[in-house]
């Protein structure tokens, strides 16, 4: 598959990427239909992660980090969706780019050193909880509460559709301290798992991502130390909408990565397989909806490139990312379609990976905002502007 390069990968991302393609092919790939099956990876493999430095990226040396830039990110998103399944990959980047941010961006001295250091070398495990029964991308209608009684805040309340809620060692929990304030009113907390009164009440069966543990979660008088706070109280609902540029951009490239694998998977079949005595792809008909195909997918990876430089040179990118988790996601789910339809009966067997890539791409334009949540902030950031 011939894709076109780009200008913003230095040698060094590249020696990066061939890494950590190294490490899916000889360390994930061969054991993914394993762990689809389990419905879980082995959380010994987040220690090994650490090991290589790939849970790190963007976290300063001095925690354990390697103080890259987002280029390296994107290089270990799309690498790591060539395992072949897109359960594994969001939940280490959960982990990586969408709840220990939280602490390594607001958290104290004290709770980076406590908290992000065995992050970064993968002992400890962390996972966002925001998402509720009746409060999805709705963030400020979330109705778990943190009551303040002096030193401690207590926590009362439910949380679903929450990653990493098996493997997960430390939670950043979002309650509302002060219910009459609104979005003003939320406020981000450190929960640790073994906390009285804090459980997970069931794992959920999902559609697809099967080897990412995916929960709901309970609070039912849980009792946290002050000290347990990230940043200032009310400011909760202000980190979350920071943190989804980052979450969006890697969702966009996870989509992105996901779907190249699933091209040239598919594109290997055509070559292969034979109808009506030459190749599929020697049929004009499908050599021209590949063409399609690829010309989409590279529309769809130079949109999140330009997204990632304008988050990379600071600033607001909300739009930018926002057509750019838009576009990848509905872009990939496209590709999903013809691939699985190149296969004809093939693709609906297990067996072939693109059954797999159908299942799990479909949580693309649902998860870390819908497209329909993306289309509202392209129309009322990007467009409403007079």
């Amino acid at each position: 598959m011939i894709t076109a390069r780009s200008h913003f990968f230095t040698e060094e991302h590249e020696m990066f990427r061939a890494q950590v393609r190294n490490f899916v092919s000889r360390e994930i790939t061969p054991y993914i239909d394993q762990w689809e099956q389990e419905g879980l990876f082995p959380k010994s493999l987040y220690r090994r992660m650490g090991e290589l430095g790939f849970l790190g990226i963007r976290y300063p040396e001095k925690y354990g980090g390697s103080g890259g830039d987002i280029w390296m990110t994107i290089a270990f998103c799309e690498e790591l969706c060539r395992c072949r399944a897109l359960g594994l990959p969001m939940s280490v980047l959960v982990h990586t780019d969408m709840s220990s941010t939280h602490i390594a961006r607001y958290g104290t001295e004290e709770q980076r050193q406590q908290y992000l250091v065995p992050m970064i070398k993968g002992e400890k495990v962390c996972a966002i909880a925001v998402s509720e029964p009746a409060a999805g991308s709705d963030v400020a209608g979330i109705q778990t509460t943190a009551v303040r009684h002096g030193d401690t805040y207590v926590l009362n309340g439910a949380k679903i559709f929450i990653t990493n809620s098996v493997h997960a060692d430390v939670f950043c929990v979002a309650a509302k301290t002060d219910k009459d304030k609104g979005h003003r009113g939320i406020s981000l907390f450190i929960v640790e798992r073994d906390t009285p009164g804090f459980r997970l009440a069931k794992k959920l069966q999902k559609l697809g991502n099967h080897s990412s543990d995916t929960g709901e979660l309970v609070f039912e008088e849980v009792r946290i130390p002050r000290h347990n706070l990230i940043g200032e109280e009310g400011k909760g609902f202000y980190y979350i909408m920071a943190n989804f540029q980052d979450e969006r951009l890697i969702a966009a490239s996870l989509a992105v990565g996901a779907a190249q694998q699933a091209l040239e998977d598919t594109l290997r079949y055509t070559r292969e397989r034979r109808a009506f005595g030459k190749r599929l792809f020697d049929h004009q008909t499908v050599a021209h909806r590949l063409a399609d195909m690829a010309t989409e997918l590279e529309a769809a990876r130079q949109l999140t490139y330009y997204a990632a430089d304008v988050l990379q040179r600071g600033g607001d990118c909300s739009t930018e990312v926002s057509m750019a988790k838009l576009f990848a996601a509905e872009v990939a789910n496209r590709i999903a379609y013809h691939c699985l339809q190149l296969h004809g009966g093939y693709g609906y067997i297990q067996e072939f990976p693109i059954e797999r890539f159908f299942r799990d791409i479909r949580l693309s334009p649902i998860g870390g905002g819908t497209s329909e949540i993306m289309r509202e902030i392209i129309a009322k950031r990007g467009l409403d502007r007079e």
